[in-house]
């Protein structure tokens, strides 16, 4: 009898994680929003050399190299600049 109840409560937990990482996108107004030049100035205080920025899903997506010439991928909140996503591409 035990073993049903656990499963439906992993189950259930497995559904509330993934549904909260669907919920990643970036969902600040437009009229909060810091300007292209702003997120540029960010990255590069960060030593990156972009080479692309553009909007997906609501935030900041920014394509560059870092110092070391690693191909970076970061996804940037589009109020707070905050880095929410890093990714290091090969």
């Amino acid at each position: 009898m035990r073993t049903p109840l656990t499963i439906l409560i992993v189950m259930t937990s497995l559904g509330l994680a993934s549904a909260a990482q669907a919920d990643e996108a970036c969902t600040v107004p437009m009229a909060d929003w810091q300007p292209r030049a702003a997120v540029q100035q960010m990255a590069e205080a960060q030593g990156w050399t972009v080479r692309r920025i553009k909007i997906d899903d609501g935030c900041y997506e920014i394509k560059a190299t870092d110092a070391q010439g690693r191909a970076i991928e970061a996804k940037v909140d589009p109020s707070t600049l905050a880095i929410m996503e890093l990714e290091f591409e090969d």
